[in-house]
């Protein structure tokens, strides 16, 4: 289930439109783990080098999901690190796709482990261009090749848009079998 306080008329799984905190501090203690991406623009180079203002909700998210009291993961861009704990570093090359997309995650109330990151051996797209044969896509801003970065993240339903901030499908199911290993 996807929570967002914005309308998402193309994402294709079950979704509820409300205020993300209000609606984990409420509903929450209802499900068994908790997957939040808060807001990352306050991380995000772009939006530092723009100097825009953004709200901290990291240890805001994570105060309310410690109070919910399931286990949960928190996801962010590389930026976030200094406000993060214990950090695990996700890579797109890790899970065989045509991207780096480096993407921190938290867990709390249970054990991440640190996949081995993979060299990066492939030249990378330059930024704003499509990506070519045996290149590593950088898919922030308005790059080109929005088809082809549908098919290298694995998000067919996702506006360029929704791509230059998605976190590869590959990511969550990581996150979610090591979490499923745990309780076995």
């Amino acid at each position: 289930m996807g929570i967002d306080i914005a309308r998402q008329p193309r994402y294709p799984f079950e979704f509820v439109q409300a205020e993300a905190m209000q609606f984990l501090l409420t509903y929450g203690h209802r499900f068994d783990f908790i997957h939040a991406s808060p807001p990352c623009q306050l991380y995000s180079k772009t939006q530092r080098i723009r100097q825009n203002d953004h709200p901290d909700l990291l240890g805001p998210t994570r105060e309310a999901l410690t109070a919910v009291g399931v286990p949960w993961v928190i996801e962010n861009v590389m930026g976030a690190e200094p406000e993060m704990r214990n950090p695990v570093m996700l890579c797109g090359n890790y899970f065989g796709l045509h991207t780096y997309r480096h993407r921190l995650f938290e867990a709390g109330g249970w054990e991440l482990p640190q996949p081995a990151h993979p060299v990066h051996e492939k030249r990378q797209t330059k930024m704003g261009r499509r990506r070519q044969p045996g290149e590593m896509g950088i898919y922030v801003g308005n790059f080109i090749g929005v088809d082809g970065a549908k098919e290298d993240l694995g998000v067919p339903w996702m506006s360029r848009e929704g791509i230059r901030e998605c976190i590869p499908p590959a990511y969550t199911e990581y996150v979610g079998r090591e979490f499923i290993k745990q309780l076995r």
